[in-house]
């Protein structure tokens, strides 16, 4: 028999800031649980944080991509923390700060004990480019659960939308994972409500990790 897990609600709207870190070495202990957000650097990632937790400037966005440089972290409840990871792909920036970025992004997905999940956000126009492919490989290889939101649903109807989420799940059949898709909408809040279940689901299913484990 399975235990059923008991689920909190968690009110998002409470999350703030906790701290910026360049590299792994300077973030705080390794201990509760993450769930980091990652996706192209024009996907609409830290857009989507600030829908979720209903802040407009929580996460910060800019009309140029690639603006979120760090590892950024923002606490929903005591030990349940949002991790604003740099997003790939594209950003107008030299190609050692880039490697920089990248470098502190693998570091830590590889090496994080407390990531518990991750959310892939993807613009529904072009999803699934190669480096979704990638960290949607590693997920699977790391048996990581996995969000993926398809932002800037606003852009097409309903009836478009079911058509590229049923392309994207037979696409994704493929990494043999169990994802969750959910078409997502910033502009229109679409999607929010169903994001916040998942993402509320996945904090209730793990307890915090014992400090002395770290």
């Amino acid at each position: 028999m399975t235990d059923k897990i008991e689920e909190k609600k968690l009110d998002f709207r409470r999350t703030h800031f906790v701290t910026s870190a360049a590299k792994l070495s300077q973030l705080p202990p390794d201990t509760g649980s993450e769930i980091a957000f990652i996706g192209r650097s024009n996907s609409g990632k830290s857009s989507s944080i600030n829908t979720i937790c209903d802040q407009k400037t929580l996460a910060k966005t800019s009309r140029t991509p690639g603006r979120t440089r760090l590892i950024n972290l923002f606490e929903v409840a005591p030990g349940k923390t949002l991790v604003d990871l740099p997003g790939y792909g594209y950003a107008a920036v030299p190609e050692a700060m880039k490697k920089q970025w990248q470098d502190s992004l693998t570091q830590y997905l590889q090496k994080r004990k407390a990531l518990r999940g991750i959310v892939i956000t993807m613009d529904i126009r072009t999803p699934l480019r190669d480096h979704d492919r990638m960290i949607i490989d590693w997920s699977v290889a790391a048996n990581l659960q996995a969000l993926i939101l398809l932002t800037k649903a606003d852009k097409f109807g309903v009836n478009k939308r079911r058509e590229i989420m049923g392309e994207l799940k037979l696409q994704l059949s493929e990494f043999g994972g169990n994802f969750t898709v959910i078409p997502f909408s910033s502009l229109k809040k679409v999607g929010v409500d169903e994001a916040r279940t998942v993402l509320n689901r996945w904090f209730s299913m793990f307890p915090d990790l014992d400090p002395q484990e770290n």
